[in-house]
């Protein structure tokens, strides 16, 4: 497929993520405050949407707690600057096998495996404008776990999220993870055009060399949005590769902690640096207003108090 460079982008800013960084540096935050607090930043800086997890505020382990969405919903909706709220939908799906002889019983340390409804519980109580499908199952490098998606869990998941009105975000680790999204909007569980995410580089999902990636772009059908990021020190690189491929943008401490060789990034330097990536690029920014007609969202307003 010939390239054709996306000249209207908006970035969406990973603000916090599930993964075991919070003690690796100082700028992720833990508790509702502060993941509001950068959110707020990171679309000061030029974020379109903050895609946020929310963690125990003590030790900043990863929870899925519906009183921590809704504190972070809260503070992000009453603040004066505007932003597309995009909340995950991932948790609840991790199961540790036991030894390779004796995988069964799961290990209880680290599997959390919860029904539809009660992973959905935290969007329905804040309807952010997205919320993520991560649809497919696979295995990570950074624990022992496999994060599970079995085709029913998605089906149920997808259903509520068109039912409640929030726009799904098909976050896409492989090429089987497009294929069955395909198959859910044939369904009509999901509604079409679809909006993905390109997820490259984690391991073991697709690697993020160029032709894998552009293995993932030409398997997109070309009505749909997409998204897409490295993790790492590949982050900034593919700013500039999903513009050139025709897509938007995603950068935050969910995929890469660093600025500069040595120097700890923030949310907000990370999104600076991929504005002006794309701006040198010859391409436009865009803010949540044009986001929210792109594709269709209802901003929602702050809860009465």
């Amino acid at each position: 497929m010939p390239l054709s460079m996306n000249r209207e982008v908006f970035i969406t800013c990973a603000v916090t993520g599930s993964g075991g960084t919070q003690d690796r540096s100082p700028h992720v935050p833990r508790s509702p405050a502060q993941i509001a607090e950068s959110a707020i930043a990171a679309a000061r800086a030029g974020a379109a949407v903050v895609h946020c997890h929310v963690r125990d505020p003590e030790t900043g382990k990863p929870s899925r707690d519906p009183k921590l969405y809704r504190e972070v919903t809260d503070r992000i909706r009453e603040s004066e600057v505007d932003v597309v709220l995009n909340l995950t939908a991932g948790m609840g799906g991790d199961i540790v096998f036991g030894p390779t002889e004796r995988p069964l019983p799961v290990n209880p340390v680290g599997t959390d495996m919860v029904g539809a409804a009660e992973r959905m519980l935290h969007v329905a109580e804040c309807l952010p404008e997205i919320c993520t499908l991560d649809c497919g199952t696979m295995n990570f490098n950074e624990a022992d776990y496999v994060m599970t998606n079995t085709p029913g869990m998605l089906r149920a998941m997808g259903g509520m999220m068109t039912e409640l009105g929030v726009r799904p975000e098909i976050e896409a680790f492989d090429t089987g993870h497009l294929w069955f999204a395909k198959e859910l909007v044939k369904e009509g569980v999901l509604k079409g055009p679809a909006l993905v995410q390109l997820c490259m580089g984690v391991p073991w999902g697709a690697p993020d060399d160029l032709n894998t990636f552009m293995a993932m772009v030409n398997n997109v059908p070309e009505d749909w949005y997409w998204s897409a990021f490295s993790i790492g020190r590949n982050e900034m690189a593919y700013v500039a590769a999903a513009v050139l491929a025709g897509g938007n943008v995603r950068v935050g401490l969910e995929d890469n902690l660093w600025l500069d060789k040595g120097v700890l990034a923030t949310n907000a330097q990370l999104v600076e640096r991929a504005v002006g990536i794309i701006e040198r690029m010859g391409a436009r920014v865009i803010g949540p207003a044009e986001v929210r007609e792109k594709l269709g969202l209802v901003k929602r307003a702050p809860r009465a108090r």
